[in-house]
C-alpha cells in the first residue's frame, strides 16, 4: 500500500468566512482529520460524512492529547494510504508547533503540505477595525506567546521597549499582571493604549479597549472563558468595539 498524505492546514480563528480556498479544497478531499479544540464546528461539518474526525486539541492547563501522540497518529493514519489534514486554529506557523510535526512527519517518510491560515491577531484587527501598524504611529508588530514550555513568560525589554512596535499577545489572559509590569519595567508607558479580545473572528467575541496600566485589573474584571488576544502600542487606540457585521449578516444590514 502506498502511504498518504497529509495536510497541515490553518484553519483560522473560527469563522468559516475566514478558510482559504485551498483550506477549503483540503477539507473536502480528507479521508482523516486531526483538529485543534478551538476549531468550530461549523468548519468540522465541511469534510466529508465518512472523513474520520479526531480532536487532538490542546486548551492550556486542562487535559490535552500531547503532542508526540497527535505526531504518531498523523504518521499510522498516512501510513494506510489515507489524505491527513491536520487542522490547526489560527495559521499553522503562529505558535502552531506546526515545525515539530513537519520534522516528525519526515522523519518518517510522510509526504506533506502547509495551508496557510489567518491569524487570530489579524482577524481581531478587522473584526474591531483597528490596525496592527500605521504610518508614523506603528511601524513593526511583533507576536509573543503568553505561554511557554513551563507556562512562564520572558518579556526581553529590547524586543518590547520601542513605543512605535505594536505587540500581541496570545494566550496571554493569565500573565496579564507579568505582562504590565514588565512592559512599563521596560519602558511603556503605563498610558499606552491596549485592546483585550476574547474569541477573536467569532461572532460572540468581545474586546475591551484600556491603558496598559490597567491591563491586570481589566482582565481580571472580565473573567475571559476563551481564547484571549493582548495587544499594546499605539494602533490599538484606533478600535472600535461594536464588531463589524460578517459577510453573511452584510445584506441584511443593508436591507434592514
Amino acid at each position: 500500500m502506498r502511504d498518504g498524505f497529509v495536510s497541515l492546514v490553518g484553519a483560522g480563528p473560527g469563522d468559516a468566512d475566514h478558510l482559504t480556498l485551498g483550506a477549503l479544497k483540503a477539507l473536502q478531499s480528507a479521508q482523516a482529520m486531526l483538529y485543534d479544540a478551538l476549531v468550530s464546528e461549523d468548519i468540522i461539518a465541511l469534510a466529508p460524512t465518512k472523513c474520520v474526525k479526531i480532536c487532538v486539541g490542546k486548551r492550556g492547563d486542562r487535559l490535552s492529547v500531547p503532542q508526540d501522540k497527535t505526531n504518531a497518529l498523523m504518521v499510522r493514519l498516512a501510513k494506510k494510504g489515507l489524505h491527513v489534514v491536520r487542522l490547526k486554529g489560527g495559521d499553522p506557523s503562529v505558535f502552531g508547533r506546526v515545525e515539530e510535526e513537519r520534522d516528525y512527519l519526515e522523519a518518517h517518510h510522510i509526504a506533506h503540505k502547509t495551508l496557510p491560515g489567518v491569524t487570530a491577531a489579524s482577524a481581531a484587527a478587522a473584526q474591531f477595525s483597528f490596525p496592527l501598524t500605521h504610518r508614523g504611529e506603528a511601524r513593526s508588530v511583533t507576536f509573543l506567546t503568553g505561554r511557554t514550555k513551563d507556562g512562564s513568560i520572558d518579556l526581553k525589554e529590547t524586543t518590547v521597549c520601542d513605543p512605535q512596535t505594536s505587540l500581541v499577545f496570545y494566550m496571554s489572559s493569565h500573565n496579564a499582571a507579568h505582562i504590565e509590569a514588565r512592559l512599563i519595567a521596560a519602558g511603556r508607558s503605563g498610558d499606552t493604549p491596549i485592546i483585550i479580545v476574547e474569541n477573536a473572528g467569532r461572532a460572540h467575541a468581545r474586546a475591551i479597549k484600556g491603558r496598559l496600566k490597567e491591563l491586570a485589573a481589566r482582565v481580571a474584571e472580565a473573567a475571559f472563558s476563551g481564547p484571549v488576544l493582548i495587544g499594546a502600542g499605539e494602533a490599538f487606540r484606533f478600535a472600535r468595539l461594536t464588531a463589524a457585521a460578517t459577510v453573511a449578516e452584510w445584506p441584511k444590514v443593508q436591507t434592514a
